[in-house]
């Protein structure tokens, strides 16, 4: 459905202490994929196998799935699912990694 079509995710993640929210993060990330056969979409779930199921958007960008997409605006961390690097400097900010 999303072949040669733009959309979005959208992530977030949120450190509490105490119960109380300390600091959040929101991220959205544009993706255009480009358009597909149904020859190619074959192909490349039966390349991907089963592990496909476990990302976000069947995508496996880390993977094959790069080879979905003409145009990716936005960090490639949120879409594996976490938005890492703000977190890890929050993470910083409020001593969680302190050792790196």
């Amino acid at each position: 459905l999303f072949q040669g079509r733009t959309h979005q995710l959208v992530g977030g993640v949120v450190l509490l202490k105490d119960g109380q929210t300390v600091w959040r993060h929101c991220e959205t990330v544009t993706l255009k994929m480009r358009p597909l056969s149904d020859t190619f979409i074959d192909a490349y779930l039966e390349a991907a196998g089963d592990d496909v199921l476990k990302s976000v958007g069947a995508y496996q960008l880390e993977g094959l799935g790069s080879h979905l997409f003409e145009a990716i605006n936005g960090d490639y961390f949120s879409i594996l699912g976490l938005p890492l690097l703000p977190l890890m400097a929050a993470l910083r900010e409020f001593g969680g990694l302190n050792h790196v």
